[in-house]
């Protein structure tokens, strides 16, 4: 592609040489990638700044360089005020506004993004599209998979794996959307159809200054939905009603607004709901019709997670039939309310909890068909929101028989002081400390008896552990196995 052409869909910026004659063959916003006759883009990112890596850029091939600041390099540098804002403009124009060709559905909340993205696959699966989907375990295109740095990509990153999906074939797809990402404008360019909002309660406040902060970037996600009303892709915001925050988010978008819910009175609501051990069973009502779903998922935040997929699917057109028939064959989610089995008389449970609220919810869940004792097993992540450690505490000890704090990703902090920070939630002998998560857990599964319940909480799917600057590799459900298997 011609540097000329790409470089006029920016209205403003500032050239030191001719770029003329220069055809690009990529851009990169990563040194380490570059290669012959790319486009370097400099971020000043929160780490890095990748202007301190122009003229290795350039060592590598790159034949031009996007910056905010002069450089003393031998190619022509353009300059713009904002690279992060300009490198979602010139992505999305050199892989040619793939999300276009596609629909998209944007999923934010502070939980349930993963489910609800997995269920709304599983329910275009069975329509028998070829999907798409980004998440914070993978990245996948129908049935191939790959991993993934961030919950969202980078806008370099999305345009080139949205174009991937379009030139495979892909009709729709799914995206977690999490708030860092929406505030530092990774999803720029981006171009959804429907925006579903899941709940949002405290999190990520190591980032975001306060819930006020962290409420408004989440609502970008259904600003960005746009003013304009097309009738052939008609594009709607999808909101659960019986959450506290959901008029902010349907004031956040000129579009449609169609709510799902439990207790209050929405659009599409879920009513005769049963809940076991089992599985989940309930009725699934639309203003044009009803189902009854039956379910292998477990609990309450399982209904919700399965009325934000409906809601959004049915609004994009596919039958109830269809819906029905996908929760229906639907199996867990890796880290999920995962059950860990290895013939054990006991329940064991790994599952991603990692807020005050939706540990609350995964152990009133277990607490409603666990015959037995509940234990929880549970840290808090260093270098992240220090202010709900106190809470996760309180949540382990009100809804747990024994609550067990131990380490989770420490990351640079000293685990000891995080574990002082739960503490300061909680009475003295309410609870036991063991700073390391694998004896934490074996204990756990050491005291557990016949009909009692463990949960594992806090890392789900992830298989490493991060101690300094070192990630190790951890399982919570292999660590987990492994304990049941020595004990038997």
């Amino acid at each position: 592609m011609k540097l000329v052409d790409l470089m006029a869909t920016l209205q403003v910026y500032e050239l030191t040489k001719p770029i003329q004659h220069i055809n690009i063959t990529g851009i990169e916003m990563d040194s380490r990638a570059v290669e012959e006759n790319n486009l370097f883009i400099c971020i000043d990112g929160f780490t890095v700044d990748g202007h301190n890596f122009a003229e290795q850029a350039v060592q590598k091939g790159a034949c031009a360089i996007l910056a905010e600041r002069p450089l003393d390099v031998s190619v022509p540098v353009m300059l713009v005020k904002d690279t992060k804002k300009a490198m979602a403009v010139l992505a999305n124009t050199y892989y040619n506004q793939p999300t276009q060709s596609l629909r998209l559905f944007g999923v934010t909340g502070t939980n349930g993004k993963t489910s609800v993205t997995y269920l709304l696959e599983s329910i275009y699966k069975t329509h028998e599209e070829k999907t798409g989907l980004i998440g914070t375990i993978q990245m996948k295109i129908g049935d191939e998979t790959r991993e993934v740095k961030n919950t969202t990509p980078d806008a370099l990153a999305l345009q080139r794996f949205f174009k991937e999906m379009v030139d495979e074939g892909v009709q729709t797809a799914f995206m977690e959307v999490s708030s860092h990402a929406l505030s530092m404008g990774r999803t720029f360019g981006c171009d959804y159809d429907i925006a579903i909002y899941t709940n949002l309660s405290q999190d990520h406040l190591d980032y975001h200054d306060t819930m006020e902060d962290y409420l408004k970037a989440k609502t970008l996600l259904f600003t960005g939905l746009g003013n304009q009303y097309t009738t052939g892709r008609p594009k709607f915001g999808i909101v659960n009603a019986d959450d506290h925050y959901h008029e902010a988010f349907m004031n956040a978008t000129a579009q449609q607004v169609v709510t799902y819910g439990i207790d209050s009175d929405a659009d599409v609501t879920a009513t005769n709901i049963e809940l076991s051990a089992k599985g989940t069973s309930f009725v699934l009502r639309t203003p044009q019709g009803s189902v009854d779903i039956e379910s292998s998922l477990i609990g309450k935040f399982s209904v919700y997670n399965m009325l934000a997929a409906a809601t959004g699917a049915w609004m994009a057109g596919v039958p109830l039939a269809t819906i029905q028939q996908a929760f229906h064959t639907t199996e867990g989610i890796r880290g999920r309310f995962e059950p860990v089995l290895a013939g054990q008389e006991y329940g064991v449970i790994v599952d991603y909890a990692h807020t005050p609220d939706s540990l609350e919810n995964v152990l009133t869940t277990v607490k409603n068909f666990a015959e037995g004792n509940v234990y929880v097993v549970v840290g808090c992540g260093g270098d992240r929101d220090r202010t709900k450690r106190p809470l996760m505490a309180k949540v382990a000890v009100e809804y747990a028989d024994v609550a067990i704090f131990t380490s989770d990703n420490p990351r640079t902090e000293q685990p000891a002081a995080i574990l002082q920070d739960m503490e300061e939630g909680v009475d003295v002998g309410s609870y036991k400390t063991i700073e390391d998560r694998r004896e934490a857990i074996g204990y756990a599964i050491q005291h557990a008896s016949k009909d009692d319940v463990v949960l594992i909480a806090g890392k789900g799917h992830e298989t490493y552990q991060i101690v300094g600057e070192e990630v190790k590799h951890f399982d919570d459900v292999e660590v987990a196995r492994e304990h049941i298997l020595a004990n038997k």
